[in-house]
């Protein structure tokens, strides 16, 4: 990505919201699902491209992709564990955490703060929080459904 900043938008007919992304310094900082389109949002951008092409079915990890987490150390270490579970594939929230150093999957305070993080995950689809089963998303309920059936999950 160039070092271009702005807010990019369009509407998918598949997940029946927009996607938004928001871009600074050429890394994506938010994904975000409005119900309508932001009036200064441009359409055009290859992030864009690529995930409405994973919208209709082609398998994107988006590992690639520069995020810019402006999170906790530990909500960090929990998204970044998110990005490595491959596309179609599923974890619990015990079986994450287990992944993460300095994490006891044994201790609900650990799990909850794996919750807490999927649910502030400010790029989520990017870090795919809907790969998590029996946690929530940051996305929203119908959009992280429309996710998981996309990847058969």
């Amino acid at each position: 990505m160039t070092e271009e900043a702005g807010i990019y938008a369009r509407e998918s007919s598949y997940l029946g919201r927009c996607v938004q992304v928001g871009i600074a310094s050429g890394r994506v900082v938010s994904v975000s699902f409005p119900g309508s389109l932001a009036s200064e949002a441009e359409s055009d951008h290859d992030l864009l491209d690529r995930i409405f092409d994973y919208l209709e079915g082609v398998e994107d990890d988006f590992e690639d992709v520069e995020v810019a987490l402006t999170v906790p150390t530990d909500q960090r270490a929990v998204l970044e564990a998110v990005r490595e579970i491959p596309y179609g594939s599923q974890v619990t929230v015990e079986r994450l955490t287990r992944r993460i150093a300095d994490f006891d999957a044994d201790e609900e305070d650990d799990r909850d703060r794996v919750r807490a993080a999927l649910d502030g995950n400010p790029v989520p689809l990017v870090i795919p929080d809907h790969r998590v089963r029996d946690a929530p998303s940051a996305a929203p309920p119908k959009v992280e459904q429309r996710l998981r059936s996309l990847e058969g999950l």
